[in-house]
């Protein structure tokens, strides 16, 4: 008999419909559940409400096999996973509130034996938080061998005590495992990639493992909750901090007039040296967003990050302010802005400095404004009610006398020097290099 017979996954956005559908294909029984109506209605339906190579075929058959269900209200299950957005405020201090919300929802309909399984990025600490919080709710059950889901006396996120099998009588496991998916290779990386998995008690650790192995062919490696936390804000805060180096290089580069695409390429051919490409900002839900959160726990040992953080944001408004010296030259050309999304190939818009752009100039120059964007669906209505007007790339190029490239898109590698020869150009990618850019 299979020991994780259902699992429900609670969220479905990026992350977890991707998660639901690969486990569903897997032949174990999965429920999804959101909030939000619409998606709900969308993924029974067998199609999906996000962009991601493959998702649909794979979302499409596990429906009508009858493999995922969705509804907006958790059902019993052996295993519940928590993938639910984890933003934070206008003061950069981390939101948990949907995960607070999310753990409320599934404490009515836990059963002893249970594996409660947190995803979502979180600050270090939060999932003993998802412990404490359940055994308040629900006095009945308990998180590992010492009865609690509190942190140890030794401080390593373990308990101490060695108690019977932590699956028997009314004991329920909590885990932290925390994905680490490149936006348009979700599928693939969530089965190859290693994953990092922390329990708040050893057993935990164990059990969660197991289920995790029973559909990621990467290596499962066991840690504690804590480190498992910080292990997913330090891959993103050193992204951050490499790309602010770039960026701040980028900034360098432009007041003494040097091409920094080129400074990079020759900086690279030193053996040791590996030096990022600048660009508009930093977006995603990641990289924008999970350095905050080591800071907020320890804001007099993290000055780097902060000014990482700083540097990052300071270079979207830098991009603004060039982009409308460009656009006061010519006061009667349109203005193509080529991508919306944060990273090249996809959809998501999640914190995208090139969002921030568009919307800023489209603020200040309304109908002067064209957008294309070749992976979204359709327009957006907060920039069409500005007078900004969406389009394929070959009517922009056609129509416009500038460009502000934003997103380095292959649609827009795609175009021949002959097509974009006539436009003034401010790339922030690097992609029309064989123009004179600024850069």
């Amino acid at each position: 008999m299979l020991e994780f017979q259902k699992v429900s996954v609670i969220g479905l956005g990026y992350i977890g419909l991707p998660t639901a559908a690969l486990i569903a294909s897997r032949g174990i029984q999965v429920h999804g559940v959101d909030t939000n109506e619409h998606v709900v209605r969308t993924v029974a339906s067998g199609t999906i409400h996000i962009s991601e190579p493959d998702l649909d075929g794979l979302v499409s058959k596990v429906v009508s096999s009858g493999a995922l269900t969705t509804s907006t209200r958790p059902q019993p299950a052996d295993v519940f996973m928590i993938a639910v957005p984890t933003p934070v405020n206008a003061d950069n201090r981390p939101d948990l509130s949907m995960v607070r919300a999310a753990v409320d929802s599934i404490t009515d309909v836990l059963e002893p034996g249970n594996l409660v399984i947190l995803e979502s990025t979180s600050p270090i600490g939060t999932t003993e938080g998802v412990a404490t919080q359940i055994v308040e709710r629900r006095p009945d059950l308990h998180v590992g061998a010492n009865g609690h889901g509190a942190r140890s006396p030794n401080g390593n996120g373990h308990a101490n005590g060695h108690g019977p099998d932590e699956t028997a009588n009314a004991t329920i496991n909590v885990a932290y495992c925390p994905e680490r998916v490149l936006p348009g290779r979700i599928l693939t990386e969530l089965i190859n990639n290693d994953r990092c998995i922390g329990g708040v008690t050893p057993a935990c650790t164990r059990r969660a493992q197991r289920f995790y192995k029973s559909f990621v062919r990467g290596a499962c490696v066991p840690t504690t909750a804590r480190a498992a936390e910080l292990v997913k804000l330090t891959e993103n805060a050193f992204r951050d901090t490499n790309i602010a180096f770039a960026n701040e290089l980028s900034m360098v580069c432009d007041r003494f007039g040097i091409n920094v695409w080129e400074v990079i390429d020759l900086a690279n051919r030193h053996p040791r040296v590996n030096v990022l490409r600048p660009g508009p900002g930093v977006g995603g839900h990641c990289i924008a967003v999970d350095p905050w959160f080591i800071i907020d726990s320890a804001p007099d040992l993290t000055r780097l990050m902060r000014t990482s953080r700083e540097v990052n944001n300071n270079k979207t408004q830098q991009v603004i302010e060039r982009a409308e010296a460009l656009i006061e030259e010519r006061p009667y050309a349109d203005v193509a802005c080529c991508g919306l999304a944060f990273k090249a190939n996809i959809d998501d818009l999640r914190e995208s400095p090139a969002m921030e752009v568009a919307r800023h100039l489209a603020a200040k120059y309304g109908s002067r404004i064209k957008v294309v964007e070749p992976n979204l669906r359709r327009p957006l209505t907060e920039l069409t009610e500005l007078g900004v007007e969406f389009m394929d790339i070959d009517t922009a190029l056609r129509r416009c006398e500038i460009a502000v490239l934003l997103v380095d898109h292959d649609e827009f590698k795609m175009v021949p020097l002959a097509d974009r020869r006539h436009l003034d150009v401010l790339d922030t990618r690097g992609v029309w290099q064989d123009l004179p850019a600024r850069a």
